[in-house]
């Protein structure tokens, strides 16, 4: 497949990239059934750090062998598969050449304290599962923030070095945020800035609420349309440079179909350039997980 208008047009915004970050890029935008739409769908499997393996693989006891994800990426016609080192080991011979992979390269679990995570994979890891991306989370408000976030300087410079585009996950949580303020609309389009800031080629964030959290930001949030779902995707696209970065919105946590197929076309509808979800797929049965996959795919295609 020759490369498209619009995955050129994407690639142009990269401005300092070499090509082989621009090239691997490339190769998630132009992979699957919306290879070459400037859309992508990601899935993701790093919830068995994050939650641990019951709460993330036993309503879909299939979903334990990694082996499983892969297939289900492919089989679905995704842009990428996401996933820490273990996992993506474990099927990186068998499906090799397949589905661009994304190493997670750092970690955390659910009994840990401050938000944090330890870094549990690397450059050269990546390079030699033959990784597309790096994958990184960071924490704004956390207390460990700015350690995270020079961590993932280092990463992606080593990566950027290495002709590997990163993915940036940017999720406020800690220090003096409340639980509610995580998905205010400043806040998640704060995180979001901050990313594109931090170098991210593409940047994970989570569907804002209409809420508005800091004090400092409730008068310019007065001129800001945040009625709809679609019109706050729209402002956090604006905030990663006026759209000059890939932003995909997480999936979150497992909820009812119609509420996952109307946040895919809020996603499209506000600019964004798609989804990476994983608990709202892999925890359902295979066809399940088909046919949901199959319908986002046809709703960012704008058929749906």
């Amino acid at each position: 497949m020759s490369m498209t208008r619009a995955v050129k047009a994407i690639l142009s915004r990269y401005e300092s990239d070499n090509p082989g970050t621009k090239g691997n890029l490339a190769r998630m935008l132009m992979q699957g059934r919306l290879g070459g739409t400037g859309k992508m769908v990601i899935l993701p499997v790093d919830q068995g750090f994050e939650h641990g393996p019951a709460r993330s693989f036993a309503p879909n006891p299939p979903a334990y062998d990694p082996h499983y994800h892969y297939q289900l990426a492919i089989d679905a016609g995704l842009s990428a598969y996401a996933a820490p080192l273990g996992m993506l080991e474990a099927g990186a011979d068998t499906f090799a050449g397949q589905i661009p992979t994304i190493l997670k390269c750092n970690s955390s679990n659910s009994w840990a304290g401050a938000p944090n995570q330890a870094v549990t994979g690397t450059v050269d890891d990546a390079l030699r599962l033959g990784c597309a991306a790096i994958g990184f989370t960071v924490y704004p408000g956390s207390d460990h923030f700015f350690d995270m976030l020079e961590e993932f300087r280092e990463l992606s410079a080593e990566a950027k070095a290495s002709g590997i585009a990163s993915v940036l996950w940017s999720y406020p949580r800690g220090g003096d945020l409340k639980k509610e303020d995580e998905l205010a609309l400043d806040v998640g389009a704060y995180a979001a800035h901050m990313a594109a800031l931090a170098g991210a080629h593409i940047i994970k964030v989570k569907l804002p609420s209409d809420h508005v959290a800091q004090k400092d930001a409730k008068k310019p949030y007065e001129g800001i349309d945040s009625k709809t779902q679609a019109a706050r995707v729209r402002h956090v696209v604006q905030s990663c440079f006026q759209g000059r970065r890939i932003v995909v919105f997480s999936g979150g946590a497992t909820k009812g179909a119609d509420a996952v197929f109307q946040d895919a076309r809020d996603i499209r509808d506000g600019g964004g350039n798609g989804s990476i979800i994983g608990r709202n797929t892999f925890q359902r049965p295979r066809d399940e997980a088909l046919a949901m996959l199959d319908k986002i795919v046809k709703i960012y295609k704008g058929k749906e």
